[in-house]
Order: structure tokens, then C-alpha cells, then sequence
């Protein structure tokens, strides 16, 4: 059961996790996962295993790909008792190639935590994977 007050679980969303995706801080990324954390991108069924290898994989292929990346317009519904978050958002994309157009999506992710740490996170995405 959880011990955590909801703001934690807002905050290790929104000021740790996806603030670090938003400046390419690979290493506040990765605090926020146990070793062997699971991120699946629920829309292409691609699953990433372990946090200091399929997960940093991932983001290094995202960052290289990708110029500015934004999220915001978080709506999140918090289970203190079962360690989760459920949050909904729109993400701003950049792409690195400057003849692409920005892309925009509506996505939501649902994380699960164990000791103030993600061990799942599930995402759902509205267009193209970009978690390859």
C-alpha cells in the first residue's frame, strides 16, 4: 500500500519524469525508474525492458530524432493506496529534420510505482510511435 501523498505521484510525473524528457536530462529520466522497469507503448505494442538499457535506448533514439520536445496540459488521477498515476497530456514534437512538420499529440501514460519508483509504465499514444 502506498505512503506517499498525491502530490508526490504529480510531481515524480510532471517535475521529475517528463521535465527531464522535456530537457533531455537522461539522468532525471532514469532516477525515476527501478532497474528492471517495463515501459510499453500500448498503440504499436513495443515493450522496453530494464531501465539502464531498453529504456535509455529508447530515449536516446527519441532525443536523436527529435529538437524540442514539450509536455503540458497534464490532467492526472492519482491511487495513493495501489502507487499509481494515471496521466493524460498533450506533447509538442519537434522533429530534428527541420523540413518536417511539428507534430502534436494527446497521449496518456499509466504509470505503476513501487518504493517511489516507476517498475511499469503503460503509454498510449494518438499518432506515430516515437518510442522505438
Amino acid at each position: 500500500m502506498g505512503t506517499r501523498p498525491y502530490e508526490y505521484y504529480v510531481d515524480i510525473v510532471t517535475k521529475r519524469y517528463f521535465h527531464g524528457v522535456d530537457t533531455k536530462d537522461m539522468d532525471l529520466i532514469l532516477d525515476c525508474f527501478h532497474e528492471d522497469a517495463v515501459l510499453r507503448e500500448m498503440t504499436s505494442d513495443t515493450t522496453h525492458t530494464g531501465r539502464d538499457t531498453g529504456i535509455k535506448t529508447m530515449f536516446e533514439g527519441l532525443f536523436a530524432d527529435n529538437g524540442r520536445i514539450w509536455h503540458g496540459n497534464f490532467v492526472h488521477t492519482v491511487d495513493v493506496d495501489e502507487e499509481a498515476i494515471c496521466s493524460q497530456f498533450t506533447v509538442e514534437i519537434e522533429p530534428a529534420d527541420k523540413g518536417m512538420e511539428e507534430q502534436v499529440y494527446q497521449n496518456c501514460n499509466r504509470f505503476y510505482l513501487q518504493d517511489g519508483r516507476f517498475t511499469r509504465v503503460f503509454v498510449y499514444m494518438s499518432g506515430s510511435n516515437l518510442l522505438r
